[in-house]
């Protein structure tokens, strides 16, 4: 080989070994995070909802806000939005994926802490191995309390939005479906989809074990909520388990708080038992595994 060939190859390889590495993938990117059940709430099941959390000083600008609510969506599913307040929201539900959603959404935080005051941040650098996570942006010991809200008017909160912006927000709207927040346990919330009702509950434990406890409630006949329920299956999202019951559709979420409550006794129960499954469990087991689905 030439000189010439190797000088037209040499730069090729050095920008190969400095190009940055990929974001690992992360099956369960919250964990570590207080209120992990309720970040896969966020980014999976609830259709508008906020939550405001505190970022380390080390990493909030000069003149930024050191708190940023975390909303389900935003306009035009944009990945963040520094208002003309100085309020600075992120959306779980943006779209864009590493394989680590907490990189992609501390990617997201500092992105619209960073932007000028009313401005919209359309796009984000991908994140890489070398970005930070939320478990390093964020206080460590900052609770996270879920709002639900009606619709997505807390975008704009007495400012105005025009163009694709005032049509994505009437669009988004249109599309709400009810929900409620129950009380008997923590992110377990009400939906009612056109004439059907279900409540969706994200278990904070390991996968494997959540799916016995499920399974052995289930052989045991005790997976119900009452009569007039069913236990649907259960579905991983972001690593967790989410149970899914169908629901006798004329009732409202607070007349399932007490049948919640009595579940989630069953359900601690069946967690600490610490024997095999039976031949009865490992069948309902393998039903469980058989109608699960992945959300991303």
């Amino acid at each position: 080989m030439g000189k010439a060939s190797r000088r037209q190859r040499g730069p090729g390889r050095s920008a190969k070994a400095t190009r940055p590495r990929p974001a690992p993938f992360e099956p369960r990117p919250f964990a570590g995070l207080p209120g992990e059940s309720e970040w896969v709430a966020l980014r999976e099941i609830l259709p508008a909802a906020t939550a405001v959390v505190s970022v380390r000083p080390e990493h909030v600008p000069d003149g930024a806000p050191s708190e940023v609510t975390v909303a389900t969506v935003l306009p035009l599913a944009w990945p963040a939005l520094h208002r003309a307040d100085g309020t600075v929201l992120i959306g779980t539900q943006s779209g864009s994926s590493s394989g680590d959603a907490s990189r992609d959404l501390a990617a997201q935080l500092l992105a619209g802490l960073a932007a000028p005051e009313g401005t919209p941040v359309t796009t984000t650098s991908p994140a890489t191995a070398d970005t930070p996570r939320l478990q390093d942006v964020l206080v460590a010991d900052a609770p996270v309390e879920v709002t639900l809200h009606e619709g997505f008017d807390f975008w704009v909160e007495g400012q105005d939005l025009e163009g694709e912006a005032k049509e994505s927000l009437e669009r988004a709207n249109e599309s709400i479906v009810p929900t409620r927040a129950l009380e008997a346990m923590t992110s377990a919330y009400w939906v009612r989809i056109g004439e059907r009702a279900h409540i969706r509950l994200v278990l904070p434990e390991d996968e494997d074990p959540a799916t016995d406890a499920l399974a052995r409630l289930h052989a045991a006949g005790a997976d119900g909520l009452g009569d007039g329920t069913r236990l649907l299956g259960a579905f991983r999202a972001c690593g967790l388990l989410v149970p899914v019951w169908d629901l006798d559709p004329e009732l409202e979420a607070s007349a399932h708080e007490d049948e919640l409550a009595a579940w989630g006794r069953r359900y601690a129960e069946a967690l600490a038992q610490d024997r095999a499954l039976t031949g009865d469990e490992r069948r309902a087991r393998a039903g469980l595994l058989s109608r699960q689905v992945t959300l991303r």
